[in-house]
């Protein structure tokens, strides 16, 4: 590694940990350049403090989708500012990212060994985008869908761009209808997505601790209600599933008829309910952090 080389890099490794030259010139040499690792190493002999850049909360950014031949991939990258999401530099490499995405599949630990236009690799210019912009930066979490025997649509809110926003949504669909007819929909339970956040497509999708969580809540809430057992047991799974329906993509209450159900869209666009929702993909930036 040649000697500017190796400056650079503390450079980088300064701005990031606030360590000085001497410590950082160490860390360097000791882990053969690896920034990630240096900044491990500074923090386990107790030199970076849990304070500096790359311990503070990135819960702003954007999401970007990208999309070709009936395949779709979202990512979601954080800044700590949204000032620094509209940064024109920031939002150039979240499109890089995003199409590297679709040629990896959405798989985090391949987009982050893969070569950038620069000839450096995602996780090199990740660092270096830290180091130059002075936030913490973080490639969060990536997804993707196929095109096996399914059609795919996906939906960005708040768009600064095409497919970049701050809500992106994938969803497959499984049916025989018309497609013009099924593309109008897809659209359309796209948005729904975005606005109603559902868990998961039904009830068996739902997260076991989530349901367990909810229980734990309402129990609580109604532990002091002066009230019989046996009225508590029915009000309690009353509520419960008042939840599954709140949050169950085909049990929820179509944002644009309300009186009825995804499901009984479903059926109203397709007697014979042979649209069978496949998987969808919702991530909203910030959020969970």
């Amino acid at each position: 590694m040649g000697s500017n080389n190796v400056l650079e890099k503390v450079k980088q490794l300064r701005e990031i940990t606030g360590v000085g030259f001497k410590d950082c010139k160490n860390a360097i040499d000791e882990n053969n350049g690896d920034i990630e690792k240096s900044v491990e190493y500074l923090r386990k002999k107790g030199i970076a403090k849990a304070n500096k850049k790359m311990q503070r909360v990135a819960a702003e950014g954007l999401i970007s989708i990208s999309e070709k031949d009936n395949k779709f991939s979202i990512i979601e990258i954080n800044s700590e500012t949204d000032f620094v999401a509209k940064n024109e530099e920031f939002i150039k490499f979240v499109e890089e990212i995003s199409n590297i995405s679709l040629t990896k599949s959405g798989k985090m630990d391949e987009i982050l060994k893969t070569g950038m236009k620069n000839k450096k690799n995602v996780k090199e210019n990740l660092v270096a985008l830290i180091s130059k912009i002075g936030e913490k930066i973080t490639i969060r979490r990536s997804d993707f869908i196929d095109s096996s025997n399914v059609v795919n649509f996906s939906y960005t809110h708040t768009a600064v761009k095409p497919n970049l926003g701050k809500i992106g949504v994938l969803l497959s669909l499984d049916s025989a209808l018309d497609k013009k007819k099924l593309t109008v929909f897809g659209k359309q339970l796209a948005m729904h997505i975005a606005a109603a956040a559902p868990l998961s497509i039904d009830r068996n999708g739902l997260d076991q601790k989530i349901l367990e969580k909810e229980k734990e809540i309402i129990t609580e809430e109604l532990k002091n209600s002066g009230k019989e057992d046996k009225i508590l047991d029915k009000i309690a799974i009353g509520k419960l599933n008042k939840f599954i329906s709140d949050n169950t993509l085909l049990n929820q209450e179509w944002i644009m008829e309300p009186k009825k159900k995804v499901k009984d869209i479903i059926k109203e666009i397709d007697p014979k309910q042979n649209i069978i929702v496949k998987k969808f993909v919702r991530f909203k930036v910030g959020e969970g952090i």
